[in-house]
């Protein structure tokens, strides 16, 4: 992990060591979220970054995953993309003692926001190279058509989702970098022993998984075999259980996952 997030002077590695030990100082909080969700700087070892803090204090309950969880999981959820050898998602730590008390820090990205690979398009205008994905109808009771580019590291995105058992991947939890680099956020409802996965990056439902992503899911089913701490610490034992059992079902099936029938297969709102 020594690559540098787009446009700072830290490599990832540094990233990562400033927002675990730097000092951390609160900016504002992020009102669109629904849960307590701060930005705030990290400082540390000559180096500054922008992060992103989620208390466990600010998580709102939900009647299916356990009060006080959310925050952690997203910890493991950074351990898999980092087990995988992907690095999807920015570097993440949990600490104990930050001003807002035990919570999730994440390093900020800088969005691209005209390059967005998830979009919202009206029919006839699914881009070249895009894969459509559902139809529905505005505000205004218009056709659109829900839509994603169709590139490796996205379809890499969505092996990464199947197996934290992503509940809500939405459009806004894509983020792309100016340097054309895709993240991963947002990853509090992830890792339920129940099939749960929604997600708006249905566009190789079905299609077969390619040697890289193989790969990547063998080299975790090793890590997982072994112990990964952050995965151990913050996922109960049936959980972890459940992971492992969804890791061995896309090796021994190699293909991505179908939408389910039994609950909504894409997240509303898709932003």
């Amino acid at each position: 992990m020594n690559e540098r997030p787009s446009g700072s002077s830290v490599s990832l590695a540094q990233a990562r060591e400033v927002i675990l030990t730097g000092a951390l100082e609160i900016e504002g909080r992020l009102l669109a979220a629904s849960n307590a969700t701060l930005r705030a700087r990290a400082t540390g070892g000559g180096a500054s970054v922008v992060c992103v803090v989620k208390p466990v204090a600010g998580e709102r309950p939900l009647w299916d995953f356990p009060d006080g969880t959310l925050s952690g999981r997203e910890v493991a959820a950074h351990a898999i993309s980092e087990a995988l050898g992907w690095d999807l998602v920015p570097p993440t730590v949990w600490r104990d003692d930050t001003e807002v008390g035990p919570a999730m820090v994440q390093l900020w990205i800088d969005e691209d926001h005209a390059a967005r690979p998830v979009d919202v398009v009206r029919p006839g205008h699914v881009p070249e190279g895009w894969a459509g994905i559902l139809e529905a109808r505005d505000a205004e009771d218009q056709p659109v058509i829900l839509t994603h580019a169709i590139r490796s590291d996205l379809a890499r995105m969505a092996v990464f989702d199947a197996v934290v058992n992503n509940a809500d991947r939405k459009g806004g939890h894509v983020l792309c970098d100016a340097e054309d680099r895709l993240w991963a956020i947002d990853h509090g409802v992830t890792f339920s022993e129940e099939d749960k996965l929604r997600t708006v990056l249905w566009g190789w439902a079905g299609d077969q998984l390619s040697e890289d992503q193989l790969e990547g899911l063998e080299v975790l089913e090793g890590a997982l075999a072994a112990g990964i701490h952050d995965v151990d610490r913050f996922l109960s034992e049936s959980e972890r259980q459940a992971l492992q059992e969804r890791v061995r079902d896309l090796l021994d099936h190699a293909r991505f996952p179908l939408p389910s029938p039994h609950w909504p297969a894409v997240p509303w709102p898709v932003f």
